[in-house]
């Protein structure tokens, strides 16, 4: 029971440096494209995947006229508790048909075909086993004539990042960790890769790119 305790204390910790440190310097640009322009239908269906900290999630909020239904979905229950508080001090807008549920979207989400208006995955993309296959079942989920917003690193980008990574971890004695970290950078796609993922998708395809 301890033991447990002590985990939980951890993950908990961590979803609260995440967001404080981590989040406003990493998701947040990000974040602003995925929701550059979104609109949301009256009565919209939207989903939230691999939501973190409630990041697009409240500024969703704020967009939904009334009679719309937000599903924001985390496989972290700590990060989902981070992102409850968040909406609870948003008061009456907070209100808004807002549900969360802890849920991973590998290797399958599970909803049924054709109920969203609006899917959204910030950054969620790279973290699961196969893009390509996750991309397609977003769609699967969404109507047609919905809208499907993914943001993700590409290939050849952050590299000065990745690098100064790298040689904290070599000096920490981290080598172990270094096969996971470049494992992580190959996952960033070449904008070539993510039209291919949309058209096996079933989606038309529109990439915009951002430099910062």
């Amino acid at each position: 029971m301890s033991v447990q305790k002590e985990r939980s204390h951890k993950v908990e910790k961590l979803a609260r440096i995440y967001d404080a440190e981590i989040a406003p310097v990493w998701g947040r640009r990000f974040e602003r494209m995925l929701l550059r322009g979104l609109e949301i239908p009256e009565r919209g269906q939207v989903l939230d995947i691999a939501c973190g900290t409630g990041n697009p999630t409240t500024e969703i909020l704020r967009r939904m006229r009334d009679g719309s239904r937000l599903i924001a979905i985390d496989a972290s229950s700590a990060m989902l508790d981070v992102a409850r508080r968040k909406v609870a001090d948003l008061g009456p807008l907070g209100k808004r048909g807002v549900f969360f549920r802890t849920e991973s979207a590998a290797p399958k989400l599970s909803f049924a075909d054709d109920v969203y208006d609006v899917v959204v995955c910030n950054l969620g993309l790279p973290e699961m086993p196969d893009a390509a296959t996750a991309l397609r079942d977003f769609a699967r989920v969404t109507k047609m004539g919905g809208h499907v917003r993914c943001t993700l690193p590409l290939a050849g980008t952050f590299t000065e990042f990745l690098d100064i990574f790298r040689e904290v971890l070599l000096k920490n004695d981290r080598t172990d960790a270094l096969d996971r970290l470049d494992a992580y950078a190959a996952t960033f796609p070449s904008v070539e890769q993510i039209e291919a993922w949309g058209r096996q998708a079933g989606l038309e395809v529109d990439v915009d790119v951002e430099t910062f």
